[in-house]
């Protein structure tokens, strides 16, 4: 995204001129991202007070807090904020308060970490601010919709229709086709259609299939179409304009502004009962401005609300707390051990539900990660051995699911410092990591391997390289899953034809 903002400016520094094509394009991504955001939408996350109460009183609060200072910043003309009146400090403040969840998505996900606690409160907040954006944009038109939009009502008795095409389409490019149709035709025209806004409608289909079982499958489908058309959104910021040396001032006075976004992050989710790791964690993840901030801003330039050179400033503005938000989030583990002492202080006396320390009783067998892998490994050391067995997962959508089946399955993030402490492993003989993210294994081997457990230590890799690295931090047996499932099932080939072989 920082490069694509970057390539706008040079070609804007060189003359070139955006048109009517990248424009369309840019709309189509934002379309699809909101799409997105729908496709992930799960009421149940988001009615928990830390996401919907912490996400509308931290907006409040920076709204109110950033408005004030730029209106001041204004009143002594200080750089690009010079002769700003209050609604447009407002404006400006509303595009600061949003986190990119572009951002966010991808650190989790590269770090392992998007189904942990801290993880999914950050998701959760991000939708709620997403939602506040929708809700801005289909309010920015100043038009009352049609009365047709009552109409719009039958599209939850269209929902299992939808539902069923879904069903229907597949995995391959009929799945996308149908995601496109929905998302641009079903979204995006028909709502445009009776008077509202496109945007709300690409987001309202993507909620409204979001509990299929392919509602995944289908984002990740889509996935590089969205990144491409975005592609447009991106270069057509950096083709608004170059940044002068005030807008160059203004950037670096909202940078400066940043630790207190952080720090009322943190502050509200302890207040929630989270423990001070899981509200840091959750806090550097939202640790930027946001993409959304650009699309609040260009529809502010668009209607005349403020200045156009603000689309420059907060891409500026937005490119450095990426880079920023990157180097907090690589040394956020080491910079809570650091400072743990400190942070624990903000702690309140009762935790989280989510949040207590693990109970795993005379377990002797733990199975990290239930996934497919983890479950059959599971259900195997349950035939096999009379010893009691726990699986650990830090999706608690994926517990719930095995406890109902009647599988002993508890919460735990095993990328998580404190879940280590608080893990007492002495009656365990066996670990099995069969985690999907590789980072994930090596995080917990290396805390075993540091702790006072003896027992035997195994775990699945998908790449052969990853095998040496999981040895050296003290796993005893690796296994490669394709390479064992190929052998798996020959074996089960020859045990069912030997009787016709033979």
């Amino acid at each position: 995204m920082v490069g694509y903002l970057a390539a706008g400016f040079a070609l804007n520094a060189m003359g070139v001129e955006g048109g009517r094509v990248l424009e369309q394009i840019a709309n189509l991504g934002v379309l699809l991202l909101l799409f997105g955001i729908g496709l992930k939408l799960r009421i149940k996350s988001l009615i928990r007070p830390e996401v919907w109460v912490g996400a509308s009183i931290h907006m409040a609060i920076t709204v109110l807090v950033f408005g004030a200072g730029i209106y001041g910043l204004g009143t002594v003309g200080l750089f690009a904020f010079y002769g700003m009146d209050f609604n447009t400090s407002l404006f400006v403040a509303f595009a600061l308060s949003f986190s990119s969840t572009v951002f966010a998505v991808k650190v989790l996900e590269d770090k392992g970490e998007i189904r942990a606690l801290h993880g999914r409160t950050a998701i959760g907040i991000l939708i709620m601010q997403d939602i506040f954006a929708v809700i801005f944009l289909a309010a920015s038109t100043g038009k009352l919709p049609s009365p047709w939009a009552v109409a719009l009502l039958g599209l939850f008795f269209l929902r299992p229709v939808l539902m069923a095409i879904m069903d229907r389409c597949g995995h391959g490019e009929l799945l996308v086709l149908f995601g496109l149709f929905m998302a641009f035709v079903i979204g995006a025209a028909g709502f445009e259609l009776v008077g509202l806004k496109a945007d709300l409608g690409a987001l309202i289909l993507g909620a409204l299939v979001a509990d299929h079982p392919r509602a995944k499958e289908l984002a990740g489908s889509l996935l590089s179409f969205k990144d491409i058309f975005l592609v447009g959104f991106f270069l057509s910021i950096g083709l608004s304009g170059s940044p002068g040396i005030k807008a160059i001032g203004t950037v670096l006075l909202l940078v400066a502004a940043l630790p207190f976004k952080v720090g009322l992050f943190f502050l509200l989710l302890t207040r929630f009962r989270l423990r001070a790791r899981t509200s840091l964690m959750a806090s550097f993840s939202l640790a930027n401005y946001s993409e959304f901030g650009l699309f609040v801003v260009a529809v502010s330039a668009a209607n005349g609300w403020m200045d156009s050179q603000w689309l420059v400033i907060i891409a500026l503005a937005l490119s450095v707390t990426f880079f920023l938000a990157s180097l907090l989030n690589s040394a956020a583990h080491s910079l809570y051990a650091s400072f743990e002492n400190f942070l624990k202080r903000f702690e309140t006396a009762m935790l989280h539900p989510d949040d207590e320390p693990l109970e795993i009783g005379d377990a002797k067998i733990l199975i990290f990660g239930m996934g497919r892998i983890g479950t059959g490994a599971y259900d195997a050391m349950i035939e096999r051995h009379r010893s009691i067995v726990i699986g650990i997962d830090s999706d608690v959508a994926i517990v719930d699911e095995h406890k109902r089946k009647g599988r002993n399955v508890v919460v735990g993030n095993a990328s998580d410092s404190d879940f280590w402490q608080k893990l007492q492993p002495e009656k365990v003989q066996i670990v099995m990591l069969a985690m999907p993210h590789h980072d994930g294994n090596i995080f917990a081997a290396r805390q075993l391997s540091a702790g006072s457990f003896n027992g035997l230590i195994t775990a699945t890799v998908r790449f052969p390289d990853e095998i040496e690295l999981l040895k050296k931090e003290g796993v005893h047996t690796v296994y490669d899953f394709y390479t064992e499932a190929g052998t798996g099932f020959a074996e089960h080939v020859c045990r069912d034809l030997d009787c016709l072989l033979l």
